[in-house]
C-alpha cells in the first residue's frame, strides 16, 4: 500500500549515528519495522537510558558485517576457468578444503541473516553507519572494517532490489580548503578513515542495480559524543584542572565543520525519503548519476568556534599557538602529538580516581595525530536546502549545546 511505513535495517546501529537515526526514527514512528545490526552488544555499547525502546533487545541482531560477502580469489591471468569454478577448485585444492568450505558457507549464511526478515519480503531503506570510526589504524583495519563493509551490505542491497541504500561518508574526502566545498568539488582525501570512504563510494557506484544515496558529513557532535568535540572538552577539562591555559596549534580560522547529530538523523531520513519519492529536482546531467548530500551546519565552525565556546564554558584562558610554534609542529607532528597526549593523560586518570569513575565510558583527552592536522574541513550544504529544502534545528554551535554535551557525560557517570 502507498501508505505503508518502510522497513529500515541499520548497519552499525548501535554506532553513534546509528543509535540516534533509531531513536529519531521510534520517536515519530516512521517505520514498520527496525533492525539494528551491529558486532557490539547493547550491554556494551554504553547506551544511555533514553535509547532503550528504540535500541531494545528485539530489534537488535549481533553480526559482523565486514566479515561477511568476502570477494572470491581473483582468476589469475589466462585462466579459461569460470571464476566460481576456478574458486572451486581454488578451495579443494588446499589442505583445509573443508574448513574453507565451511567458512565460505558462513560469510554466505552471515549475509542472508542480516537482511532476511520473517516474513519474507525485503528492507526498503538500508543505513550503512558501520565502518571504522577510529583514526590511526592500519589501513588493512579500513579496508576490512570499512571498505569490505560497504561492498558487501551494498551488493546485498542491490541484489534484493532495496529501494534506498545510504552509504555514510566524510567531508574529509574533499582537497582542504578554507571555502566550503560543494558534493562535485575536488576530492582529496586526508585522513586514512576518509581514503576508505572514498573507496567505498566509487565502487558502490559501479554496482548495478544499487539504488545508492551518498552523505557525507562532518564532525558530528551532540549528547553521548566522542569522537572530536569529546576530546577537546576531555583536554580543556585537564586545563582547567592545572589552571592552564588551552592552546591550539594552527589558526583560530582553520574550519572544523560541524553538524549536530539530531540535525544529522533528520537530514538522513529526509533524504532517503525524497529519494524513494522520486528524487525531485535532480539533474543528473549536472549533478551526477548517485545523488549525493553534504550535511552541515550554517556555523562554518572553526578552532576559534570552540574555542571561545571552552573559555566561556571552563573559564579558562584559549588561545593559539604562535607561528614559530605551528611551524615546528608542521614538522615535528609525531612528537608534538606525543608531548599533548603525555600532559593531559596522566591528569585525566588523576580527575577520574579523584570522581571515583572507575568505567568512564568512551571518553578520553588522547590526541590523534589524523585530528591536528593542518586541514581544513569545510562544507556547503546548499543542495540539501535547495532540493529538500531542509532547515536545521541547531543551525550553529551554541554554548548550550555544549553543556547539553557535558551533562549528558555527566548522567552517565563519565565525566569527572
Amino acid at each position: 500500500m502507498a501508505d505503508e511505513k518502510p522497513s529500515v535495517l541499520i548497519i552499525g546501529g548501535l554506532g553513534y549515528i546509528g543509535r540516534f537515526l533509531a531513536l529519531h526514527i521510534h520517536k515519530n514512528n516512521l517505520a514498520s519495522e527496525v533492525r539494528l545490526v551491529d558486532k557490539v552488544l547493547p550491554q556494551l555499547a554504553w547506551l544511555a537510558p533514553e535509547f532503550s525502546e528504540a535500541c531494545s533487545q528485539d530489534k537488535f541482531m549481533q553480526a559482523d558485517a565486514s566479515r561477511t560477502g568476502a570477494s572470491p580469489p581473483s582468476v589469475p591471468s589466462g585462466s579459461k576457468a569460470v571464476p566460481c569454478i576456478w574458486a572451486l577448485r581454488h578451495v579443494l585444492a588446499h589442505p583445509n578444503w573443508w574448513y574453507l568450505l565451511t567458512l565460505i558457507a558462513s560469510f554466505v549464511d552471515g549475509l542472508a541473516r542480516i537482511f532476511d526478515r520473517a516474513d519474507g519480503k525485503q528492507w526498503d531503506y538500508v543505513f550503512n553507519c558501520g565502518g571504522e570510526t577510529r583514526y590511526s589504524q592500519e589501513d588493512e583495519v579500513y579496508k576490512l572494517r570499512s571498505l569490505n563493509l560497504s561492498l558487501a551490505v551494498g551488493r546485498e542491497a542491490a541484489q534484493r532490489k532495496v529501494k534506498a541504500f545510504v552509504e555514510l561518508s566524510t567531508g574529509m574526502i574533499y582537497k582542504s580548503d578554507s571555502s566550503p566545498s560543494k558534493e562535485g568539488d575536488k576530492l582529496k582525501p586526508w585522513s586514512k578513515i576518509a581514503v576508505f570512504k572514498l573507496q567505498a563510494e566509487e565502487e558502490l557506484a559501479k554496482i548495478e542495480g544499487l539504488n545508492l544515496i551518498i552523505v557525507r558529513l562532518p564532525h558530528v557532535y551532540g549528547p553521548y559524543a566522542s569522537q572530536w568535540v569529546a576530546t577537546a572538552l576531555c583536554m580543556a577539562r585537564v586545563y582547567q584542572h592545572l589552571e592552564s591555559e588551552m592552546k591550539w596549534l594552527w589558526t583560530k580560522d582553520l574550519r572544523t565543520n560541524t553538524a549536530h547529530i539530531t540535525d544529522v538523523t533528520r537530514a538522513l531520513w529526509d533524504i532517503t525519503a525524497w529519494y524513494e519519492a522520486g528524487k525531485k529536482n535532480w539533474d543528473e546531467a549536472s549533478m551526477g548519476k548517485v545523488p549525493t548530500f553534504n550535511v552541515v551546519d550554517k556555523g562554518a565552525t572553526c578552532q576559534g568556534t570552540l574555542a571561545n565556546i571552552i573559555g566561556e564554558v571552563f573559564k579558562i584562558e584559549t588561545g593559539f599557538q604562535g607561528q614559530l610554534i605551528s611551524t615546528f609542529a608542521r614538522l615535528n607532528l609525531d612528537s608534538v602529538v606525543d608531548d599533548v597526549n603525555d600532559e593531559v593523560l596522566g591528569p585525566w586518570a588523576d580527575l577520574l580516581q579523584a570522581a571515583e569513575i572507575t568505567r568512564p565510558g568512551p571518553l578520553s583527552p588522547f590526541m590523534e595525530k589524523e585530528l591536528l592536522k593542518d586541514t581544513d574541513l569545510s562544507m556547503n550544504a546548499d543542495r540539501l536546502d535547495n532540493l529538500l529544502g531542509f532547515k536545521y534545528e541547531h543551525p550553529t554551535m551554541t554554548r548550550e549545546l555544549i553543556e547539553e554535551v557535558i551533562e549528558s557525560y555527566k548522567k552517565m557517570n563519565w565525566w569527572p
